[in-house]
């Protein structure tokens, strides 16, 4: 039975009420797949960003969505119009990514799975495996509504901080927080959505909880959520795409915190310190004359700033996609700097995969 007091706390668009809802309903249960895709279409980001908290990657949380909305539709039949259908689609999207889950492994960083690397060593092979944390653009979090606290909790728990820690847990506690502590279900609604009892639900959150208060800090108020960055900040990233545009090494370390992380998923290896990650960027990316080998272009993902990089062929003809990076602001500087070299993310934050270099200047 769907739970009604998760559907009255429901303030997202596109719920199932007045006449025209009720046509649309009859219309998909009848075969109408453009009326179901009506019925759906105002919940597909909260349950893309549901599915990537679960499943730190977007490219499976995109699979997941396509799976939820089939079994939706194979299962429309049973959906009751005395709640939302929002809660509905939580309940399918919850399974659906718990079944899952049972099937791959879980999702880190670099930073998690080993100790700093050695500069002067050789790199260490990319691991192509599904198992790095990837990106997600802040375009498509589902649009918050609520106090400036709900607001900026949503935010937070989308960070790669707290992401990190979030695939620590076990799927079954890791779905029990994210519905109890990021969307702010009860015991008893979340209990309806795995089937279990509600005291089962408070022992998953109670050992969650612990497992993520050793393994994350708050952000409040450490690094800040950049979704409006201030002057300082516009500034400091300002300078930080320049140094890499004109291959200033000087300017680029001073903007480093000085025991900042440059981790680089698919490669294991990782960096740690202003004299280790110099080190590395002085032999490969700016190695040699690197003056304007490099274009960036800003975007945010993550509750953060970052930036597409794109590399300049050797025709110097073009600057083709490289890989997204995302940024941690601390203070007045940069606390980590994570490169994700996946081009088929580009896409996702609306960037094309290459630039015409006269454009780009």
């Amino acid at each position: 039975m769907e739970n009604e007091a998760w559907a009255t706390s429901s303030n997202s668009p596109g719920t199932l009420t007045g006449t025209e809802a009720s046509k649309r309903l009859a219309a998909a249960r009848a075969g109408d797949t453009e009326a179901f895709g009506l019925l759906i279409e105002p919940h597909r980001h909260e349950i893309l960003t549901h599915c990537y908290r679960m499943l730190g990657s977007l490219h499976d949380a995109e699979d997941l969505v396509q799976e939820t909305l089939l079994r939706a539709w194979r299962k429309l039949d049973t959906f009751e119009e005395r709640a939302p259908l929002r809660s509905w689609l939580y309940r399918i999207a919850t399974n659906a990514c718990l079944d899952a889950l049972d099937r791959r492994p879980r999702r880190t960083l670099p930073v998690k799975l080993s100790d700093p690397a050695d500069p002067y060593a050789p790199l260490q092979p990319p691991i192509t495996e599904p198992i790095w944390l990837e990106p997600f653009p802040d375009q498509l979090i589902a649009p918050i509504e609520g106090t400036p606290e709900a607001h900026y909790e949503a935010f937070e728990s989308i960070t790669l901080a707290f992401l990190t820690a979030l695939q620590l847990l076990p799927p079954r506690q890791r779905s029990a927080l994210i519905l109890c502590d990021v969307l702010d279900c009860s015991a008893g609604e979340v209990a309806g959505t795995l089937g279990i009892s509600p005291s089962a639900v408070n022992s998953l959150l109670h050992r969650a909880r612990s497992t993520l208060k050793r393994h994350y800090t708050s952000a409040k108020p450490g690094p800040k959520l950049l979704t409006q960055p201030d002057e300082k900040i516009k500034l400091l990233l300002e300078r930080y795409r320049r140094a890499w545009e004109e291959a200033n090494i000087d300017e680029l370390i001073s903007l480093l915190k000085e025991d900042a992380t440059f981790p680089m998923p698919p490669l294991p290896s990782w960096y740690q310190g202003r004299t280790a990650i110099r080190a590395f960027i002085l032999q490969t990316s700016l190695a040699g004359e690197a003056n304007r080998r490099w274009q960036l272009l800003p975007l945010h993902a993550n509750a953060a700033p970052g930036f597409a990089f794109y590399q300049l062929t050797n025709d110097r003809g073009s600057y083709i996609a490289f890989a997204i990076q995302v940024l941690t602001v601390q203070g007045d500087l940069l606390s980590d700097v994570t490169t994700f070299g996946d081009t088929s993310l580009f896409p996702y934050f609306g960037l094309p995969l290459s630039l015409d270099q006269r454009s780009s200047m």
